[in-house]
């Protein structure tokens, strides 16, 4: 929730800013309501930066194994994540737009395509798995 808080002030700050800019009838406010929401995306979990990369989960499999390759707005990678539920931290979330490397270990398992959720349980590689087949795993 840390990694949210700053986030969801600016968000809130925004949506003030955004009311102040409806109620004067000034653009300006909408403008800065633009700025600010792509701030707090930018400082968000949601961006795809933190975490650790391809790398360093294939260097030490055993301490990582399950592992979830995503890239932000992907649907289906919220789909898993909603459903994992509290279990959705016991994964390890490698965005394939923050690690080049993490972008080409999924083209190298789906046929040169960048398809999402592609999840590494142990040896075995699932591309949008069912998400009772990622639950199971994690516990």
């Amino acid at each position: 929730m840390r990694r949210w808080g700053s986030a969801l002030a600016l968000l809130v700050a925004g949506i003030v800013l955004a009311a102040q800019g409806v109620r004067s009838g000034d653009g300006s406010d909408l403008v800065l309501f633009v700025v600010v929401l792509v701030f707090a995306w930018w400082l968000s979990p949601l961006n795809g930066r933190g975490g650790p990369g391809h790398a360093k989960v294939e260097a030490r499999r055993s301490e990582f194994p399950v592992v979830i390759y995503w890239r932000p707005g992907c649907v289906f990678c919220l789909r898993l994540r909603g459903a994992l539920g509290k279990d959705k931290d016991k994964a390890t979330w490698v965005s394939i737009w923050a690690d080049d490397d993490a972008a080409a270990f999924v083209r190298s398992v789906n046929g040169g395509n960048e398809t999402v959720p592609t999840v590494r349980i142990g040896d075995e590689v699932h591309t949008n798995p069912d998400p009772e087949v990622v639950r199971a795993a994690l516990r």
